[in-house]
């Protein structure tokens, strides 16, 4: 059963409310804490992309391609297609030298609105370098050349580097790859539904990568939080939880479509992941921010931050106050 995590109102009267779940989980993979049900299966969607970047980084594509911590971390990105994600995508793709017409990802507009804007208003058309997805697509990609492996068919799981992505994701979250079911995601690839105890593990062992026992999964995995941190605006955009949250070098987050997000604490050892039940994203901030200082997360300065870029004072379009938001979940002990 999911429980109430969002409330908004609207003249003091309630206007919408957001049900879910959330699951913590300690260093050894135990629930330390949840609302609603930490066994829920959600999709992973796009909180995968770190994941699916580690055979890649693992089997030497950083130092074959010599690609820079931008370049990494545009592998695990939701980007915009700001101009600052397009430059290091076209940077990208003039060291591997691979055609974008290999992407299965479909030509789309930049979902930043200025840019989307700019580019309209230059004659410029659709491109699969502005899906949001495109870096994941490209990365692998570059992998496959790399590796020998057929750059046709990438997309279809049982394609040589579909199966070793499994089989990492499936290991990081303590299942076995049979236990992690396959459907298609938005930008062709395949995606993974897991409880959210799998998926808030995965995380925990991203922010704690000494618990991975594997050496070169390990140093891959400690390369790619490298870049995420160091280019925090590559994993997503302006005014987004993912990059501030990645400010924080605390901090390894990811969030995915239809309401997933997930991320982990180094110094307090903990994975985090969450699922709106509805499939809202606009509910990430408040959500996050509650949850760390349930915990009483030490960092206070990244709670301020969210506080300040995700107001609990909801406006209109005249900047007038009209509503205001609640987050009334209360974390269970495990």
């Amino acid at each position: 059963m999911d429980t109430v995590l969002v409330k908004e109102y609207r003249a003091d009267i309630l206007e919408c409310v957001h049900n879910g779940h959330i699951c913590i989980v300690n260093e050894q993979g135990n629930v330390e804490a949840f609302a609603g049900d930490p066994d829920y299966v959600a999709f992973t969607r796009s909180s995968a992309k770190p994941l699916q970047a580690i055979p890649s980084i693992r089997g030497g594509l950083a130092d074959h391609y010599g690609l820079t911590d931008e370049e990494i971390a545009i592998m695990t990105a939701s980007h915009r297609a700001e101009p600052a994600h397009v430059e290091v995508l076209e940077r990208f793709a003039r060291k591997a030298d691979i055609s974008e017409a290999y992407m299965v990802c479909a030509s789309s507009w930049p979902l930043d609105e200025g840019s989307k804007e700019a580019l309209l208003r230059g004659g410029g058309d659709k491109s699969k370098w502005y899906h949001n997805c495109s870096g994941k697509h490209y990365g692998m990609l570059a992998y496959c050349q790399m590796a020998g492996y057929s750059l046709t068919g990438y997309d279809q799981p049982e394609h040589p580097l579909q199966q070793e992505i499994l089989r990492t994701v499936a290991n990081l979250a303590g299942l076995a790859p049979g236990d992690v079911k396959l459907g298609t995601d938005g930008c062709g690839l395949p995606v993974f539904a897991m409880p959210l105890r799998a998926l808030a593990t995965a995380y925990m062992k991203l922010a704690s990568p000494d618990l991975i026992e594997d050496g070169p999964t390990q140093k891959a995995v400690i390369r790619i939080t490298k870049a995420m941190h160091a280019a925090p605006y590559m994993v997503a955009g302006k005014h987004k939880v993912d990059t501030l949250l990645l400010e924080d070098h605390n901090i390894l987050a990811k969030g995915g479509f239809k309401g997933v997000y997930c991320f982990g604490l180094k110094k307090e050892r903990l994975g985090i992941s969450f699922k709106i039940s509805d499939g809202s994203e606009e509910e990430w901030g408040w959500i996050t921010e509650s949850i760390l200082e349930q915990i009483g997360y030490s960092n206070k300065p990244t709670i301020e931050r969210l506080k300040a870029a995700y107001p609990k004072d909801l406006y209109n379009d005249e900047g007038l106050q009209v509503g205001r938001v609640e987050t009334g979940f209360k974390l269970l002990r495990a």
